[in-house]
């Protein structure tokens, strides 16, 4: 399939609310051509782990009695949506990509999945995950091209949702894992501030984010704040800010480039479709930043320089205990990069983790010293389009190079995935990352850079 942004129709869930209430469509009906897709393209895409097929309709029933009531629930009432596996669901297994967890069903709904019950969201199934939301890959092939990777660890989730078998999926990232997949597979996606999506029973890691995946940014946008309305965020955190509705698209008057690590290993043809991005956004009126106008935007892209590996540092001592008792307790179960996970953890010592948290803290600095002089950072998302599996799939990262989608986890800041960029016939997406709290205003600003790049050319 050859991707372009201004011909390709994700399938999206808020333009057909009114359909519900006027009786010219139905979450039933629409529940079943979301499982028509899935039955003709998941035997190639393979992006879920279970599916539930009996409680979604269900779901689906109960949600259209109250769409004929005129009473529904949410924005997000009778939308069918994928859990990543990583996720607990009271009515399906969570098996986490991993042979140590298979038929692990605590048969209990974590405080996402609840909160988009209780918004009356049609839970259909769960989504592949990499073995343990690491980088051991699962079965999931690129919506686009099932010879290239759909990245990690969030593989199902941005296939699935790029695929069109559901409008939005869940994701989670310890690293890069819901922005990249959503570059990959052209989805929106949400990676929020730090805590502002209650994690449930995944408190362990102390840089972890639950995200939306979407074919829309009003659907994106829409799915997180009905699930902060009713679950919060992390306890101690005030939860995603913002109106419920999605935010309208917002000119920015200055944005800041950042290039991340591995920034000089991008192909000629990515780079030079950021660069005309870059040209077209200037061509609005809009004041784009670069390191040599600002020592700021200098010193933000010394700070994130080994983004990836101090970010592995920090979740490698985080994650030991927890492998240690894996391995004993499920042995030959951990695929290499959690063995090489495994290791580092030993190798970190108290005093590493420290240095390691207090570098971090000086990167947040360096980010929150960039309030006054721009309204976002822009970037890519990726390192290029999603690479063919077989390239590298005995490589460091056989999911895809986390170098860019690695900054805002590191920086706890939010980041939004735009789908506005194609190279070679494949999605690339642009990242919009933002301060701390200004989630709604990142959301904003990249609705607007996809309508000035994208939408005005379809």
């Amino acid at each position: 399939m050859n991707y372009q942004p201004s011909t390709y129709r994700p399938l999206t869930f808020f333009d057909a609310r009114e359909a519900f209430q006027s009786g010219t469509d139905s979450p039933e009906a629409y529940l079943d051509r979301c499982l028509a897709t899935i039955n003709e393209r998941e035997p190639t895409v393979k992006g879920w782990v279970v599916l539930n097929e009996e409680g979604a309709r269900q779901a689906a029933a109960a949600s259209a009695a109250r769409y004929k009531a005129g009473t529904p629930r949410s924005r997000i009432d009778g939308m069918p949506i994928g859990i990543k596996d990583l996720i607990e669901t009271k009515d399906m297994p969570t098996q986490m990509g991993s042979p140590a967890f298979e038929g692990n069903f605590p048969k209990r709904d974590s405080a996402i999945v609840r909160a988009l019950r209780d918004a009356g969201a049609i839970v259909l199934g769960k989504t592949v995950t990499t073995a343990l939301g690491f980088l051991d890959p699962g079965p999931t092939t690129n919506p686009f091209d099932a010879s290239r990777t759909p990245g990690g660890s969030s593989s199902g989730s941005g296939a699935v949702v790029g695929a069109g078998m559901v409008p939005v999926a869940i994701g989670s990232q310890l690293v890069g894992s819901i922005l990249r997949p959503a570059s990959f597979s052209a989805n929106w996606a949400i990676k929020p501030t730090f805590g502002a999506i209650n994690r449930g029973e995944r408190l362990g890691f102390s840089q972890s984010h639950l995200g939306v995946h979407a074919g829309s940014a009003i659907d994106m946008w829409e799915t997180a704040s009905e699930i902060v309305l009713r679950a919060g965020g992390d306890p101690g955190h005030p939860g995603l800010r913002g109106a419920i509705a999605a935010p309208s698209p917002v000119k920015p008057a200055t944005l800041a480039v950042f290039e991340p690590e591995h920034w000089h290993t991008l192909d000629t043809e990515s780079l030079r479709a950021f660069e005309e991005a870059l040209d077209t956004l200037a061509g609005q009126g809009v004041t784009i930043k670069r390191r040599a106008d600002s020592a700021k935007i200098a010193a933000l892209e010394r700070a994130i320089a080994d983004c990836a590996s101090l970010s592995m540092r920090i979740i490698a001592r985080e994650q030991y205990w927890s492998l240690q008792n894996l391995i004993e307790q499920h042995p030959g179960t951990l695929g290499p990069s959690l063995i090489n996970q495994l290791k580092l953890g030993e190798s970190v010592s108290l005093e590493d983790y420290r240095g390691a948290l207090l570098q971090r803290d000086a990167a947040r600095k360096t980010l929150s010293e960039l309030a006054n002089e721009c309204d976002a950072l822009i970037s890519l998302t990726a390192v290029g389009p999603a690479p063919r599996i077989d390239a590298i799939k005995d490589s460091a990262y056989p999911t895809g190079d986390v170098s860019f989608s690695c900054v805002s986890s590191l920086l706890g800041a939010p980041a939004v995935n735009v789908p506005a960029l194609a190279v070679a016939g494949m999605p690339l997406g642009i990242q919009i990352l933002g301060q701390w709290h200004a989630d709604e205003t990142v959301a904003g600003i990249g609705n607007w850079v996809h309508d000035v790049l994208v939408s005005r050319n379809a």
